[in-house]
C-alpha cells in the first residue's frame, strides 16, 4: 500500500470516515480549519490532521509532500469554495476525486419555505416585524445587519471565539446568542424557541446530520414558519452518500 488520501474535513460525517479508514489501517491525511476539529479524528501512526485554512499553493504543496493518491471531499454543503478548489486540484494533479455529501431532505412540508439564496430572503417580505431565529452559520449574520431595527433577531452559533466576535460584529448582542455544538435534542430546540417567543426560523438545507430534521418536526409541532436556504447546486466529478462507498474508494486506489 503506497500514498495517502487527502480527506477534507470539518463535518461530522467527515469524522465517521476518518474512525473507518483507522479502523480499516488506510493512511489518510485529514484538514481542517480550526484545532477544536482537529481534536475529534483519530489518533492514529496512520492519520496526520494539517489545521489552517490552506490557499492553493499550500494545498498543491501538501498533495506533494503528502503522496496524496485520492481526494476525498466530506466537507460542509455549503462549503462551495472549498470543493471548488478541490476538484480543480484534483483534475490539475491527475487526481480521483470523490465527493460525500451528506443526504439531503426532500420532503414537502407545511410551513416549510425553501428559498434558492439569501438574496431572496432580504429582499422579500419574510422577516419585518418578526422574532426571528437564524441558524445559518456566523460566516452568514453580517448580511443581516440592516434587519437589525426591522426584527428582532436571534443567532445560534457554534461555541468559538470566531463564531461569538462575527456575531457581535454583525450586531447581534449578548442576549440575543447562545453558542450550542450540535446535536441539540428536540425538547432542547422547542424549549429554546418557546423561550424567545421565536416567530420565524431560518436555517439551512443541513440535512439530518445539521438538525434540519429536528427544527422541521419542531416548527410543525410549534406552527412556527422555518425558512430553509437550499444547498448551492455544485457539479461533483463522482459524488455518493454512503460512507461505505467512501471507504471501498480509498482502498481501491491506495492499493493501485
Amino acid at each position: 500500500m503506497k500514498g495517502r488520501i487527502w480527506l477534507i474535513g470539518g463535518t461530522s460525517e467527515s469524522v465517521s470516515i476518518a474512525q473507518q479508514l483507522a479502523t480499516n489501517q488506510l493512511p489518510c491525511t485529514v484538514t481542517v480549519t480550526t484545532s477544536t476539529a482537529a481534536t475529534l479524528y483519530p489518533q492514529s501512526p496512520l492519520f496526520r490532521v494539517v489545521v489552517g485554512t490552506l490557499d492553493l499553493s499550500g494545498i498543491a504543496s501538501l498533495l506533494r509532500t503528502e503522496a496524496i493518491v485520492a481526494v476525498v471531499d466530506a466537507s460542509h454543503p455549503y462549503a462551495v469554495v472549498i470543493s471548488q478548489g478541490a476538484i480543480a486540484l484534483a483534475s490539475s494533479h491527475s487526481l480521483p476525486y470523490l465527493r460525500y455529501e451528506r443526504p439531503n431532505i426532500v420532503e414537502q412540508q407545511q410551513g416549510v419555505i425553501e428559498l434558492n439564496n439569501f438574496h431572496l430572503l432580504l429582499t422579500g417580505d419574510y422577516l419585518s416585524r418578526k422574532r426571528v431565529l437564524l441558524t445559518i452559520g456566523y460566516q452568514n449574520l453580517p448580511l443581516f445587519q440592516n434587519w437589525q431595527k426591522k426584527a428582532t433577531l436571534f443567532a445560534r452559533i457554534l461555541p468559538s471565539v470566531n463564531s461569538l466576535t462575527g456575531a457581535l460584529n454583525a450586531g447581534f448582542t449578548p442576549d440575543k446568542i447562545i453558542a450550542f455544538r450540535p446535536p441539540i435534542s428536540a425538547t432542547l430546540e422547542k424549549a429554546l424557541w418557546q423561550q424567545w417567543e421565536i416567530s420565524l426560523v431560518v436555517t439551512k438545507a443541513s440535512g439530518q446530520a445539521g438538525g434540519e430534521e429536528i427544527k422541521r418536526a419542531v416548527a410543525l409541532e410549534l406552527g412556527i414558519p422555518l425558512i430553509v436556504i437550499t444547498r448551492p447546486q455544485v457539479i461533483y466529478p463522482q459524488q455518493t452518500a454512503n460512507i461505505q462507498e467512501v471507504i471501498e474508494f480509498c482502498r481501491q486506489y491506495l492499493s493501485a
